[in-house]
């Protein structure tokens, strides 16, 4: 049962990742967007935002986590200053499964986006999106979350506990 309780935080965080699907606003006088569209079109071909089967990484959502804890470093200058938040980025994983157009949709502070950026331009190949049978460039939005640890209690307070 704590296994399972356990695992609750990280399936939502599949979620959470699969869901996360910024959609620009429309004027009332145009049409919505219907979510299958593309979502732009350039000489590489369509990028998809929904895709009958999403893009992964290898290993899946456990290797993902232990990626980006293992790289992520958090900025010494956000340290200092006490700057926490939210990095979400955006980035297309092509046919074959590499990384590109990696952009920050909603940042913290030019360090951290920074930061996040490197990571993701640094992962390893995807599976890539799947639609209709074939692999399709797909975009993917991921959340990268710094948050600072607490700061050790004083030497005072731990030994008032002795």
């Amino acid at each position: 049962m704590i296994k399972l309780f356990a695992m609750l935080p990280i399936i939502g965080m599949v979620f959470f990742v699969q869901s996360f699907n910024l959609q620009a606003q429309s004027s009332p006088d145009q049409p919505p967007v219907k979510e299958e569209a593309v979502t732009e079109k350039n000489e590489q071909g369509q990028v998809f935002t929904i895709v009958e089967e999403q893009p992964e990484f290898s290993g899946g959502v456990d290797a993902l986590m232990k990626f980006l804890s293992e790289n992520l470093t958090y900025p010494p200058d956000a340290r200092e200053k006490g700057i926490q938040g939210t990095v979400f980025v955006t980035f297309v994983v092509e046919k074959d499964g590499s990384i590109t157009d990696v952009r920050v949709l909603r940042g913290v502070a030019t360090s951290i986006d920074e930061e996040a950026m490197r990571v993701i331009k640094a992962m390893p190949n995807w599976k890539p999106g799947y639609q209709r049978g074939e692999p399709v460039r797909t975009q993917f939005n991921l959340p990268l979350r710094f948050v600072l640890d607490a700061p050790p209690p004083p030497k005072d307070a731990l030994q008032e506990r002795s």
